[in-house]
C-alpha cells in the first residue's frame, strides 16, 4: 500500500512539474501574416470616364438601398401581406402566426409569383448587359418594361386615371407612355383594395361564428363568458376542416 502511494504521489508530481513547465515556457512567435491596408484617397486624373463610373457607383449603391422599397411597391407583396393580415386578425390569434412567419410566407409567395417577370427582366436586361450587348440606360428600361406590364395589369383603370389627372397630364395611349411616378401608386392603391377585397371574403365565416356564440351565451345567461373564449376554437377547428391555409394561398396566387 505504501509503494502504491509513493508510485501516485510521484506521478502526480511529474504531471505537475509539465504542466508548470509549458505554462512558464515562453510562447513561440507566431507567424507574421500580411495585414490589407485600406487607402480611401481622391487622386487627380487626366480621364473624365474615371470620375464618371465613380458617380455611376455611387448612384448604383444609393438605388440598391431602395431596393425593399421596389420589392414592396412594385410586385405582389402588398396584396399578399395585406390578406395574411387580415386572416390572423379574423381568426382572432393576434400573435399567431407572428410576424416573422407571415412576411416569410409573403416573400416566398411574391418570389414565386414573380417568378416568370424576374425570368424576363434576366433574359432581356440581365444578360444582354453582362455580355455587353446593350448599354446600362437600355438595360434599365428592358428591366422596368416587364415589371410595368405586370403592374399594368393589376391596375384599375379608375385609379390609373386619378393619378394621371392629378399630374396634369393627358391619359396615355401606350403603356410605354405611362411614367412610373404615376403607375406605382395608381398599382398600390388597386393591391390594397383588391387585398381588402379578399380580407372582406374571409372575415364573412368567422363573424358567423362569432355572432352564433355570442347569440348563443346570451340565450343561456352567460353574460360574463366572454364569447371570444368560446368561438375562438371553433373558429380555429373550422378553419384546419376546409383547409384554409391551402385555400388561401391558391386564391391569392390565382388572384395574379
Amino acid at each position: 500500500m505504501a509503494r502504491n502511494n509513493i508510485k501516485q504521489s510521484t506521478i502526480v508530481v511529474t504531471l505537475l512539474a509539465m504542466l508548470a513547465v509549458i505554462m512558464l515556457a515562453p510562447a513561440a512567435p507566431a507567424a507574421a501574416q500580411p495585414l490589407p491596408g485600406i487607402d480611401l484617397n481622391i487622386q487627380p486624373t487626366d480621364e473624365p470616364t474615371h470620375v464618371v463610373n465613380s458617380i455611376k457607383i455611387l448612384l448604383l449603391l444609393t438605388l440598391l438601398s431602395l431596393v425593399p422599397a421596389f420589392l414592396l411597391m412594385m410586385t405582389s407583396f402588398t396584396r399578399i401581406i395585406v390578406v395574411l393580415s387580415l386572416l390572423r386578425s379574423a381568426v382572432g390569434i393576434q400573435q399567431t402566426p407572428p410576424n416573422q412567419v407571415i412576411i416569410g410566407l409573403a416573400l416566398f409567395l411574391t418570389l414565386f409569383i414573380m417568378a416568370p417577370v424576374f425570368q424576363q427582366v434576366n433574359e432581356q436586361a440581365i444578360q444582354p448587359y453582362l455580355a455587353e450587348e446593350i448599354s446600362q440606360e437600355q438595360a434599365w428600361e428592358n428591366a422596368y418594361a416587364p415589371v410595368r406590364s405586370f403592374m399594368l395589369r393589376q391596375t384599375r383603370e379608375k385609379d390609373l386615371a386619378l393619378f394621371v389627372r392629378m399630374a396634369g397630364m393627358e391619359m396615355p395611349l401606350r403603356e410605354q407612355d405611362v411614367p412610373a411616378r404615376v403607375l406605382i401608386p395608381a398599382f398600390v392603391t388597386s393591391e390594397l383594395k383588391t387585398a381588402f377585397q379578399i380580407g372582406f371574403m374571409i372575415y364573412i365565416p368567422f363573424l358567423v361564428i362569432d355572432m352564433v356564440v355570442a347569440s348563443t351565451l346570451m340565450s343561456m345567461g352567460m353574460f360574463m363568458l366572454p364569447p371570444v373564449m368560446i368561438s375562438l376554437p371553433f373558429k380555429i377547428l373550422l378553419f384546419v376542416m376546409v383547409d384554409g391555409w391551402h385555400l388561401v394561398v391558391k386564391t391569392l396566387v390565382e388572384s395574379f
